[in-house]
């Protein structure tokens, strides 16, 4: 299988490679960080005017529904340069324990380029999940496509940390001296966000950002036109994935995953779109089509690993293209936050799955609360400030939801229970469960037991471990029934003997809550004598979620027998949880866990430790 496989991308490259550098445009990819499409004017009338950007859309493209397939950027890049779902290959999770192989003895894009003679360049930030094997001819803060050869095509990447996150780590002290360019009163806050002073201060930052940003690009593009290269290039704009105010970056809302895209198509190559020039496109495409996308564009074959497929380049189609209309969307781990939500944008419906629904949104990560909108936020809740919409993120979740993105573009209503919407609610919720199982979404097994055992060929043990994989499917939606329905499966599944199936049927007992009191007794056994560790944890998490049993003396047992990091790392998890929504109190002595967990400066085990233990 592998040998056929690498024979396949071997003749692509040949076959590709007969081609003359004059046969091949020039391509540029300008990246902005951590802002969706409703922070711009582009697609928002409240968004920020970004004139550079306006200006490469009149000769090109407008793309109303593009999509990062993941809300953080080491998963979302890793997708953009690999063209594969990060469940699929190993990559989900944001700064892995592990880097994940190449799928299938693949490449990332850039290094087709090369083989096709493509002079490649990367400014700069690479942040991948997967270990690399090369592409670029340079990657650092100084590259640029001036050094390729006379005559030689190029591939470029610009990005720009202007609009990240952490430009908005400022002090109060700072919001108290620092005029912003933008008004507070001349914006409008989004519906699940508390109307204050810091929120609007914040929002009208990050509207100065995205002009900021958008004249970075603008110098980038006049650096093309000196070039006199600007009739040979097609030039990207987009987001790496959505951001960045609270419930934005990290979250797989429409605010975390919808991205602006517009595609500048130069005058010597417009026959490779099949599209009037200015105009905007409806059609469906998402990160994992970018990389399948420039290799069409440049006469490249597309390796057969990736999971996208070109929307510009020759034999593209604007009808077939405006057909599609769907995107698939994933969040596992931020930093020390974990959590497993998949999402399936179908038209103008979204459909969420939480697996977890008790890991509240609003569960602390030290990044994101970094930002003063964020403390604030919570400090409103907990005191009781905040209307239904706005406190949402500090509750559990329904473990599924679907919204009407047309009518409700902030995600604020969800359908899921309403008779109305029956239909597409069951229609979204097979189609989503297919796609989980038709990849072998690795994140039904925990990352702790996936570094151990499955990193080595992540693609390789998805394959063999496929039934498997959708057997914890069907337990994990068991909490998508009625109890009394559901019962009979929870059972068995607590009876297997895979750990895996007793670990999803306590999350469903979990999900359930004070329902599931029948498996009360079950799971105190479980707690005190299961042989997986995780499962354990599992079992008095559920027993602490609904007030059955204190699960501190558990898992401070569960943590000082961790296997590995990822394991205690996982369990910390539950731990602040079981703190922050049930007020359980946890004494754990840092001592417990071996020295080289705990040295990294500023490691995932130290900010829990930190938080747990100021």
């Amino acid at each position: 299988m592998k040998f056929m496989v690498r024979l396949l991308v071997i003749w692509g490259v040949a076959f590709s490679g007969s081609l003359t550098a004059t046969d091949r445009p020039h391509i540029v990819w300008l990246t902005s960080e951590d802002n969706s499409v409703h922070y711009l004017d582009l697609y928002f009338d409240t968004g920020a005017p970004t004139p550079h950007i306006r200006k490469l859309a009149e000769q090109g493209l407008i793309f109303d529904h593009a999509f990062s397939n993941a809300p953080v950027c080491s998963a979302a890049r890793t997708t953009l340069l690999t063209g594969a779902f990060g469940p699929r290959i190993g990559t989900q999770y944001h700064r892995p324990w592990k880097k994940a192989p190449m799928p299938d003895e693949g490449r990332m894009f850039p290094w087709y380029l090369r083989q096709a003679g493509y002079y490649t360049t990367n400014n700069s930030k690479t942040d991948y999940n997967v270990i690399d094997k090369g592409g670029w001819d340079e990657s650092s803060p100084k590259a640029t496509w001036r050094n390729r050869k006379p005559g030689q095509p190029f591939f470029h990447v610009q990005n720009t940390t202007i609009t990240h996150e952490g430009q908005l780590h400022f002090s109060a002290e700072e919001m108290a001296t620092v005029k912003n360019r933008t008004s507070s009163e001349a914006v409008n806050p989004f519906p699940y966000h508390p109307d204050t002073p810091t929120f609007r201060y914040t929002q009208a930052r990050y509207h100065d950002l995205q002009m900021k940003m958008d004249d970075h690009h603008g110098d980038w593009i006049g650096k093309l036109e000196e070039d006199g290269l600007l009739d040979d290039t097609f030039i990207f704009y987009y987001s790496d994935h959505g951001g960045v105010l609270p419930r934005g970056k990290g979250y797989a809302y429409e605010t975390g995953l919808h991205v602006p895209l517009v595609v500048y198509v130069p005058a010597n190559w417009t026959h490779l779109v099949d599209a009037e020039l200015g105009s905007r496109v409806k059609g469906f495409v998402s990160f994992v089509d970018f990389a399948p996308t420039v290799l069409h564009l440049a006469g490249v074959a597309v390796p057969p690993h990736m999971d996208g497929k070109p929307f510009l380049g020759k034999g593209v189609a604007m009808d077939e293209l405006n057909r599609r209309d769907e995107a698939f969307g994933y969040a596992d781990r931020f930093d020390e936050k974990y959590d497993l939500v998949r999402t399936l944008r179908k038209g103008k419906y979204t459909y969420m799955r939480n697996f977890q629904p008790f890991n509240f949104d609003g569960l602390w990560n030290e990044y994101r609360y970094r930002m003063l909108a964020y403390m604030e936020w919570r400090e409103l809740y907990r005191a009781g400030k905040l209307n239904e919409a706005q406190g949402q993120f500090f509750k559990p979740r329904p473990a599924e939801a679907l919204y009407d993105v047309e009518t409700d573009p902030y995600e604020v209503n969800n359908l899921a229970g309403d008779p109305a919407y029956a239909g597409i609610l069951k229609d979204m919720r097979q189609r989503l469960t297919d796609k989980v199982k038709s990849i072998n979404d690795l994140s039904m097994f925990p990352e702790s037991f996936l570094v151990e055992e499955g990193f080595e060929d992540p693609v390789e043990f998805g394959r063999a471990h496929s039934g498997r994989i959708a057997e914890l499917v069907d337990i994990a939606n068991l909490s998508l029934m009625e109890f009394d329905q559901a019962r009979a499966g929870i059972t068995e599944a607590l009876d297997s003997e895979d750990p895996w199936a007793r670990y999803w049927g306590l999350i469903a007992c979990s999900s359930f809550g004070e329902t599931a009191e029948p498996f009360i007794g079950k799971a105190r056994r479980m707690a005190a004598g299961d042989r997986e560790n995780l499962v354990r944890v599992r079992a008095a998490e559920f027993l602490g979620l609904i007030g059955a049993e204190d699960p501190a003396p558990v898992i401070r047992e569960a943590l000082a027998n961790a296997g590995n990091e990822a394991e205690a790392f996982l369990t910390l998890n539950s731990v602040v949880l079981l703190k922050d929504l049930k007020g359980w109190q946890f004494d754990i002595d840092p001592s417990i866990f071996p020295a080289a967990w705990r040295s990294a400066q500023r490691s995932n085990v130290n900010r829990r430790l930190g938080y747990l233990n100021p």
